[in-house]
């Protein structure tokens, strides 16, 4: 078979796991695997999506079969079992040069705002660190969305403790897991550049302050420390960004999208540009940059 791949979001910057799971497992078939280029017919055409505000593709596609898949199209399946546990293939794209997986799927939160619930469902194991490890890297970005409330991401944490690896968890922990004792397994981390924290309403303000107090006892650097913040009240995201700022925790704010990927207020994108730009950031206040733009 002759298989096709693309990658909706756009395939120069972060991978897509599920399409290097795809590419694996049909290239192990003996199938030729390309990205689709728009010049020829393909047996079978994937095409994945995570975000719902990503434009689609409006080409004619010259394929027998178009699958289309993720979040993007609110499709909240998953992979067959024998193509989620194949090894990915990350020839497909050279330039990212980490490891890229899950050690565990699904969350025990149920935050109106996060599709995971509905997607991936309850908490459990998904893989040891060393099946996604790449024997070509020591780095490893994990995509766990809470990684800190199954005793299996806890384990492998301590074991990643004492092995030269360095770590992302890119989708934020979860503050309000992080006792003294789990404080200690992730300052024992090699970290590849951000603790990541997830700040996304003003209640988990003294929650994160715990949090990243536990962490620098336990010998955590504190230039480390950093926390999404989801952006619907600008008054009180400003609020939250600047008592992260006091505490020493880098603020990275997201303007909300709903699961139909409505476009946010140009408020909340103008907030977003103030907070993400630190050198702004710090030369001026909210007020002072809402002044200025209008």
């Amino acid at each position: 078979m002759k298989i096709g791949l693309i990658d909706v979001d756009g395939h120069n910057g972060h991978p897509n796991l599920a399409l290097m799971k795809l590419s694996a497992h049909h290239k192990a078939r003996g199938d030729t695997v390309d990205w689709w280029n728009g010049f020829e017919h393909y047996d079978r055409v994937y095409m994945s999506k995570v975000f719902t505000f990503t434009p689609d593709m409006d080409h004619v596609i010259d394929a027998d079969e178009i699958i289309r898949g993720g979040t993007g199209y609110k499709d909240y399946g998953s992979l067959p079992p024998e193509i989620e546990a194949t090894y990915p293939d990350y020839s497909i794209y050279p330039n990212f040069k980490s490891a890229i997986g899950f050690l565990t799927r699904g969350c025990i939160r149920s935050c109106p705002w996060c599709i995971v619930p509905r997607k991936e469902g309850h908490i459990r194991p998904a893989a040891t660190w060393q099946e996604i490890k790449r024997p070509d890297s020591r780095e490893i970005t994990f995509l766990d969305n809470n990684v800190l409330a199954h005793e299996h991401g806890l384990q492998q944490i301590e074991e990643m403790g004492g092995v030269p690896v360095w770590v992302d968890f890119n989708q934020g922990l979860d503050a309000r897991l992080i006792t003294q004792e789990v404080a200690q397994l992730l300052a024992r981390l090699k970290w590849i550049r951000y603790i990541r924290l997830a700040c996304d309403t003003s209640a988990m303000l003294p929650v994160i302050e715990q949090a990243t107090r536990y962490l620098a006892e336990a010998g955590a650097a504190k230039s480390r420390f950093w926390a999404y913040a989801l952006v619907q009240d600008v008054a009180e995201a400003e609020h939250r960004v600047l008592e992260l700022e006091r505490m020493g925790v880098t603020a990275f704010a997201q303007p909300y999208r709903d699961f139909n990927g409505g476009e946010p207020p140009q408020e909340q994108k103008d907030f977003a540009r103030w907070v993400n730009n630190k050198a702004v950031f710090k030369s001026c206040t909210w007020a002072d940059y809402t002044r200025r733009t209008k």
